[in-house]
């Protein structure tokens, strides 16, 4: 939409509900930090339900919450991570190259502050357990998804990655109670990550989710969740400081796995290591 949000909020005040008037005034009392909320956290922030907060969206004209979303973020004009300014259109690269360090810091300081050493722990003992591991995601997370299965591949060969939605669901349909999905999804409420989790679910599998949100329709689905600290803007989506989080979230789950069987790791190491030498000149 062309119109300012900031415009329109105030074209419909007398459209808003009492409760609307609330989830309004938090916006302006709060809008830097509520362009990074989830619906159910601004619900939460504003002590509103999400249809609320769903029908105050409606009200001003959007389609649904991300399109409100992204209006907000334009209206503030950020693109970027909180507490880092936007480089000014004549920066030189060295600025840029200072500005691009401060953003993975920031992203990775984030995470490593929001990520809980015992939900590691117990995810950990997850995957030694599965019979198999599928790695999942869309989009950008998928990407994520790849890099995890990956990294882990030189330590065992229970990991599997499932990049298209459809075999996504078709996996989870033939899961049992032996297996694990580790879902990378930044959202946490994609319709093909509930779709995908609850037919996992159904199964009997285990769910680990690496997400922001830890109060996202996908969190709720899940068993354990993996919280990535940083903070995306709406109008920044496929950010790599994000992706960057994610892997160090995957990391710290390869460095847990590895300690937790170090025998058997390190050979594993040591006989992929020799396979892969032959590749090398």
């Amino acid at each position: 939409m062309s119109t300012n949000f900031w415009e329109l909020l105030q074209q419909h005040q007398g459209d808003l509900t009492r409760s609307g008037r609330t989830v309004a005034e938090y916006l302006v009392q709060h809008a830097a930090e509520a362009q990074y909320l989830s619906i159910s956290s601004l619900a939460r922030e504003c002590q509103v339900a999400e249809a609320t907060v769903f029908r105050f969206c409606r009200a001003l004209g959007f389609e649904g919450y991300h399109e409100m979303r992204i209006a907000l973020a334009q209206a503030n004009a950020t693109g970027v991570l909180v507490n880092q300014q936007e480089p000014a259109p004549d920066a030189d690269t060295a600025t840029l190259c200072e500005h691009a360090s401060a953003l993975f810091m920031t992203a990775i300081n984030g995470t490593q502050n929001a990520l809980s050493p015992q939900a590691v722990e117990q995810a950990v003992a997850l995957l030694h357990s599965a019979r198999q591991v599928f790695c999942m995601g869309q989009g950008g997370s998928m990407a994520a998804a790849n890099e995890i299965c990956a990294r882990f591949a030189c330590i065992t060969n229970k990991f599997r990655a499932v990049a298209d939605s459809h075999m996504q669901v078709m996996a989870a349909s033939l899961m049992t109670e032996q297996d694990v999905v580790l879902f990378v999804s930044y959202s946490g409420a994609t319709r093909d990550l509930i779709e995908t989790l609850r037919t996992a679910k159904a199964n009997g599998a285990k769910v680990i989710l690496i997400t922001h949100y830890e109060d996202s329709p996908g969190a709720k689905l899940a068993d354990l969740v993996l919280l990535c600290g940083a903070q995306e803007s709406p109008l920044d989506s496929g950010s790599i400081p994000i992706k960057v989080a994610v892997l160090y979230v995957a990391e710290v789950l390869v460095l847990r796995y590895i300690l937790d069987d170090k025998p058997g790791s390190t050979e594993a190491q040591e006989r992929t290591t020799e396979a892969l030498a032959v590749k090398l000149l």
